[in-house]
């Protein structure tokens, strides 16, 4: 390690030693820390199942940046190159059309032995799996209606494959050691005002009951549920709404996932956390950048990526929640992509286990604001980046923007050549 390194780190160490903070044992918590790549970034959500159809489901990818993986053995090329550059040991998110096969098979049909590589790279990369089924971008799924279908026979296709999908969720945590989430967004509701709001949200229930009638451990599998407030063809009504999945998974006993696009614009999920944390066990987030709708754009490392970061340490929420990623933008390079992002999350998560909180709760409960309002203030400018700098060379990844560099030359050798 480069002696500047060491010298800072040693010097902003003690900065923080005199309000308390144990910065050791701040970056063995951060590195305790999972983060969830999305496997979608590094083709534009195109697939393998399915990969001649379009983009469907108010999903829609904008850019054509040259080198996106065109296979799974490209696609987890990539995901090592990202992973190699960022700290810490991550967890891989995919969705249910990544599956590895030569088989002809449909989304219904799917089976652990059609991820079998995806099992086999993990468990030799020491990762974890995540998974989603996908429902979008399939001719079942084109009218815009999946689980809440007044088709039976269109309705049972998706509610087999969301089936599968937890079978499939079961093998990934048996054979990682570690739990695999998984995810359930459907893109199912009008462009415009329906008459019945009703039925569609009571065949959903019924579906997902269905769905999650096969008992399942949670040692292997957490089930999570994710709302929408509106998308591209469901602006007026979106069947899975925020308080459709609140009140099915907390009298279900499943986990929420909160996506950061997924509501409002002038509304933050920071707010939210500790509201479902006090009812439901645990939390599932997806850490999106909105941009005036849910355009899924890179994570920065901005106001509402640090006051989530700050939400999860200040209640002490990290053991329960699951952090993923979930953006695809196709007009950068899909590997730098995932670098800044994650790499936005870790400095988010760094930054707020710096604040010395123990001090700052007690001087908020004597009424001292003036006291709280400076603290907080002036930790905005402590030296957070000698600690991550320090922590990116102890973990053996590039520092700084110095990651650059070693994309660039996989650019040029690797994915312009595709």
């Amino acid at each position: 390690m480069e002696q500047s390194i060491q010298s800072s780190y040693t010097e902003a160490k003690k900065l923080y030693e005199q309000h308390g903070i144990d910065v050791e044992q701040v970056l063995e918590q951060l590195a305790a820390i999972k983060i969830s790549l999305h496997c979608w970034q590094g083709d534009d959500v195109r697939g393998f199942l399915n990969k001649e159809k379009e983009l469907s489901g108010g999903i829609a990818v904008t850019g054509s940046y040259l080198g996106r993986a065109g296979n799974p053995e490209e696609l987890r090329r990539d995901l090592e190159m990202a992973l190699a550059l960022i700290p810490g040991q991550h967890k891989v998110n995919l969705h249910a059309i990544y599956a590895d096969t030569e088989e002809k098979v449909e989304l219904d049909e799917l089976a652990p032995r059609h991820f079998t590589k995806w099992v086999d790279w993990a468990k030799a990369q020491g990762l974890g799996l995540d998974f989603n089924p996908t429902c979008f971008s399939h001719d079942k799924a084109k009218d815009g209606f999946t689980l809440s279908h007044p088709d039976d026979d269109i309705r049972a296709f998706w509610i087999a494959h969301c089936k599968a999908a937890r079978r499939i969720s079961e093998s990934f945590g048996q054979a990682l050691g570690q739990p695999c989430v998984t995810n359930f967004w459907v893109p199912d509701g009008y462009k415009d005002a329906p008459i019945d709001r009703l039925s569609p949200r009571v065949r959903l229930k019924e579906s997902l009951d269905e769905i999650f009638s096969e008992d399942i451990s949670e040692s292997y599998n957490i089930d999570a549920v994710e709302s929408k407030l509106f998308g591209i063809g469901s602006e007026s009504y979106v069947v899975g709404s925020h308080e459709f999945y609140m009140g099915y998974a907390l009298s279900r006993g499943k986990a929420v996932c909160f996506d950061a696009g997924h509501f409002h614009p002038t509304e933050s999920i920071s707010n939210k956390l500790s509201s479902w944390l006090i009812f439901g066990d645990q939390l599932l987030l997806h850490v999106s950048r909105p941009v005036r709708w849910d355009s899924d754009h890179v994570v920065t490392l901005d106001d509402e990526l640090l006051e989530i970061a700050r939400e999860l340490v200040r209640g002490d929420f990290l053991d329960r929640t699951h952090i993923g990623l979930d953006f695809f933008d196709g007009s950068i390079n899909h590997v730098a992509a995932w670098v800044i992002g994650t790499r936005n999350t870790l400095k988010a998560l760094l930054r707020a286990m710096l604040e010395p909180l123990a001090k700052l709760k007690q001087i908020e409960l004597d009424g001292d604001y003036t006291s709280r309002l400076a603290l907080v203030e002036e930790f905005k400018s402590y030296p957070f980046g000698a600690v991550w700098d320090y922590y990116c060379a102890k973990q053996g990844v590039p520092l700084r923007e110095g990651w650059l560099t070693e994309v660039k030359h996989y650019e040029q050798e690797v994915l312009f050549k595709r």
